[in-house]
C-alpha cells in the first residue's frame, strides 16, 4: 500500500514500498495527483510492467544531449561528428528545457513541421545565397534525435520506454541530384586544374571521375591501398563501413602511378593527398575544397558539386553496360535503391539504344516509310494487320490471305502464293505454265 503524505512546502508525496521492487517515490502538487499516479504503479508492478520513469523525468533534454555529445559522438567518423555537431544545437534550441519524459511525439511532430517551413536557414558556400531549408537536413536531425532516445532507453536505462520519433512521419530523403557534366564542361575542367599550381587538385579530380570514389576515400588514400601491379585500391575505410577494392583504368593507374612518384612528398608523410603540417607537425589530407570552388566559380560552374563527379563515373559505368552488381562493386552501394539515384542515364543515350533494338526485330526499320507515303497508308497497314491482306495484292490473293487468318488454308499454301506473288506471278500460272 502507497503512503501518501504532506510536506512542509505543501506538496504531496507519494511513496512506494513493495517486495520485489525498488522503493519509489514522487512528489505532486495535489493530493488527488500523488494517488493517481501511486494507484497506477502499484498496478504495474502486480502485472509485472512497472517502470521507474523518475530519472527520464529529471532529466532535461539538454544534458542528455551533453551526454550523448560527450559518450556517443567521439565514436563516429571524424565527418560524422562534423556534420552532427550543427544538428545538436539545432535540437538543444528546440527540446533543451524539456525532460526526456516530457518529449511526446506530437512535440517532435511541431518540430518537424516548423522546421520544414522555415526559410533562409544556411547560406551556400559557393553561390554566397540563401538556399531553402531541405526535407533531407530535417530528416537528419531527427535521425540524430532518434538514435539519442534508443541510447537512453538501451543503455542509459533513464525508464524511458518508447523513442517518440518512431511514432511520426519523416520528410522523404528526396531523389538525389541528377547532375551529370554537360557539354564540353570536362575539357574546360581539366584544363584548368591542369593548370593549377598545386597539380594534387588534378589527380584527385581525374581519380574521382575515373573510379567513382568519394572525395574522403580519396583524400584517405594511403600508399600501401594502391596495387599498381595488379590495378586496384584497396579500401578499408568507406562511409557504410564496408571495405571493397576498387579496379583502376589505365587512366586512373596513371594518376595514381604520378601521385605515388611525388618529390615534394616528405618521407615520413603516409597520405598519397597530403597537405601542410598542423601545429602538431602532423600532415593531414590535402585540404583541396577552396582550390576545387575557386577553379568551378571561374569557369561559371557553381551548381557542379565535386560529388557530382561520382555521379558521373557510376553513370558511365551503366551506360557501359555493366550490370547493378558490378557497379555496385565498384561504387561501394549497399542498396540497389541508393544506386539508382546515381545512375541517371541520358535520354538521348536511351533512345539510341531503343533504336538498335528495333533494328534487331522482324521488319524493323523505324517507319520511314510512313513519313514518305503519309497516313492513308498507315490506315492500310493496319487494316493489313486485322485481316493478313497487303497493299497493292489482287483480289484472288487477298482472298487466300484472309482465310489463310480464319485458318482454312493450310501455312504452306499460303506461303506458296506469297513466293509467286514476290516472283511476280499471277497465282497458278506456275502450275498452267508447267503443263
Amino acid at each position: 500500500m502507497a503512503t501518501i503524505r504532506k510536506t512542509p512546502s505543501g506538496t504531496w508525496k507519494a511513496l512506494i514500498r513493495k517486495k520485489g521492487w525498488p522503493t519509489s517515490a514522487k512528489t505532486f502538487r495535489t493530493k488527488r495527483d500523488a494517488e493517481d499516479w501511486a494507484r497506477r504503479a502499484e498496478d504495474e508492478m502486480v502485472r509485472g510492467v512497472y517502470i521507474d520513469r523518475s530519472r527520464s523525468e529529471r532529466m532535461s533534454f539538454a544534458d542528455a544531449l551533453d551526454r550523448y555529445l560527450s559518450e556517443v559522438l567521439p565514436t563516429k567518423k571524424p565527418s560524422t561528428q562534423r556534420s552532427e555537431a550543427p544538428r545538436a544545437e539545432r535540437l538543444r534550441e528546440f527540446f533543451g528545457a524539456y525532460s526526456l519524459a516530457a518529449i511526446t511525439p506530437d512535440l517532435v511532430a511541431r518540430y518537424r513541421d516548423e522546421r520544414l517551413v522555415t526559410p533562409g536557414q544556411r547560406v551556400h558556400r559557393v553561390a554566397g545565397k540563401v538556399t531553402p531549408l531541405s526535407p533531407n537536413t530535417v530528416r537528419l536531425e531527427l535521425a540524430l534525435l532518434s538514435h539519442l532516445f534508443n541510447t537512453a532507453i538501451r543503455e542509459w536505462r533513464l525508464g524511458l520506454v518508447h523513442n517518440p520519433v518512431a511514432g511520426i512521419r519523416k520528410p522523404p530523403p528526396g531523389e538525389g541530384r541528377s547532375r551529370r557534366l554537360l557539354a564540353n564542361e570536362e575539357a574546360r575542367l581539366q584544363a584548368a586544374v591542369s593548370a593549377h599550381s598545386n597539380p594534387m587538385l588534378c589527380w584527385i579530380f581525374n581519380l574521382a571521375l575515373e573510379t567513382g570514389m568519394r572525395s574522403g576515400e580519396i583524400l584517405g588514400l594511403r600508399p600501401h591501398q594502391v596495387d599498381l601491379a595488379r590495378r586496384v585500391v584497396r579500401l578499408s575505410v568507406t562511409k557504410n563501413d564496408s571495405a571493397r577494392t576498387v579496379p583502376l583504368t589505365q587512366r586512373a593507374t596513371q594518376v595514381l602511378r604520378a601521385a605515388l612518384a611525388n618529390p615534394t612528398r616528405p618521407k615520413e608523410c603516409d597520405l598519397v593527398f597530403f597537405g601542410e603540417p598542423g601545429k602538431d607537425g602532423k600532415r593531414r589530407p590535402y585540404a583541396f575544397t577552396k582550390a576545387w570552388n575557386d577553379t568551378k566559380l571561374a569557369l561559371g560552374l557553381a551548381d557542379l558539386h565535386f560529388h557530382d563527379l561520382r555521379h558521373e563515373a557510376v553513370s558511365r559505368l551503366v551506360e557501359a553496360g555493366f550490370s547493378d552488381q558490378e557497379v555496385s562493386a565498384i561504387s561501394g552501394h549497399k542498396s540497389m535503391q541508393m544506386l539508382k539515384r546515381y545512375t541517371h542515364l541520358r535520354a538521348e543515350d536511351l533512345v539510341g539504344r531503343l533504336d538498335r533494338v528495333q533494328r534487331k526485330l522482324p521488319g524493323g526499320g523505324g517507319g520511314d516509310h510512313l513519313l514518305q507515303f503519309g497516313p492513308e497508308v498507315h490506315a492500310g497497314e493496319v487494316e493489313a494487320d486485322r485481316t493478313g491482306a497487303q497493299p497493292g495484292m489482287s483480289p484472288e490473293v487477298r482472298k487466300v490471305e484472309q482465310q489463310a487468318v480464319r485458318g482454312r488454308v493450310s501455312t504452306v499454301a499460303r506461303s506458296d502464293l506469297r513466293g509467286q506473288r514476290r516472283a511476280g506471278l499471277q497465282p497458278g500460272s506456275a502450275r498452267r505454265g508447267g503443263a
